[in-house]
């Protein structure tokens, strides 16, 4: 009896021990798998605002544009590009109009002494841009009298003028409807708000952020187009005043020209 009492308390103790052995490795492996599980979710964080980031500007400009609704959006873009399509195409005209009028006029200079008046005017029908044009209509002019060549020049100039300043207006246009219908769009998000509010006759968060967030998007939209449009306009109004500028002296030195010439051909 003894001797089975002895196994019993035997056998018991080592049930006890090893349920203490499990419970203390047990205990010892929970921070370790808390830890994990922290690690875990501050990795998965992270990954999150990767991709955040790894979004980019384009993308991130797509949700915005997407965000602020296609009615307003859609008539902004428009404008951006229409302006830009008309903005190119003067850029590219301008481009091809620029003339280096100093080695023109030395050119139709020469010309006209070794040749006369005819081989000038070839010269300047070899030469592209409305300073050669200015030049070739006062030469035309030549025979008759210096007066008459002043008035083909001017008269002709204002002409290219014209040229030069076309579909500019358009550019200008798109500047100032941009962030008007930026604003216009703001008015009518703010008003959507109200109305939200008024309908659910309480003051909530929830219901106005979503006018105030596609109002605030159109403002932004409108601005920026009109800063882009604004840059490409104001490098279009620079060029044409350089292009005038060298017309205006063009025709200052064929007049000199044909004076010096006039003279020369009398002695």
């Amino acid at each position: 009896m003894k001797r089975l009492f002895s196994i019993l308390v035997i056998a018991a103790g080592m049930v006890l021990g090893a349920g203490n052995l499990n419970a203390a490795n047990n205990v010892n492996t929970l921070p370790g798998t808390i830890v994990t599980f922290v690690q875990d979710e501050e990795a998965a964080a992270a990954a999150d605002e990767v991709e955040e980031e790894s979004l980019g500007f384009h993308q991130e400009l797509k949700k915005r544009f997407i965000e602020g609704g296609p009615a307003f959006m859609g008539v902004v873009l428009l404008c951006l590009i229409l302006g830009l399509a008309v903005a190119i195409e003067r850029i590219i005209f301008l481009n091809l109009s620029t003339t280096n009028s100093k080695k023109l006029a030395r050119d139709v200079e020469d010309a006209l002494q070794s040749g006369g008046v005819e081989s000038a005017k070839e010269v300047c029908r070899n030469t592209k841009g409305p300073v050669a044009s200015i030049y070739y209509q006062g030469l035309d002019r030549a025979d008759e009298s210096i007066d008459a060549a002043e008035k083909a020049v001017v008269a002709y100039g204002g002409v290219q003028m014209g040229q030069l300043e076309k579909n500019v207006s358009w550019v200008s246009l798109f500047i100032a409807i941009a962030p008007m219908l930026g604003f216009m769009g703001t008015v009518i998000g703010m008003i959507t708000a109200f109305d939200k509010i008024e309908a659910a006759g309480d003051m909530q968060p929830s219901l106005v952020a979503g006018g105030i967030k596609v109002a605030l998007l159109t403002t932004v939209f409108g601005l920026i187009v009109a800063i882009i449009l604004q840059i490409f306009y104001n490098y279009i109004i620079a060029k044409i005043d350089s292009i005038v500028n060298d017309m205006e002296d063009a025709s200052i030195t064929l007049i000199d020209m044909l004076v010096a010439y006039k003279n020369k051909k009398r002695i």
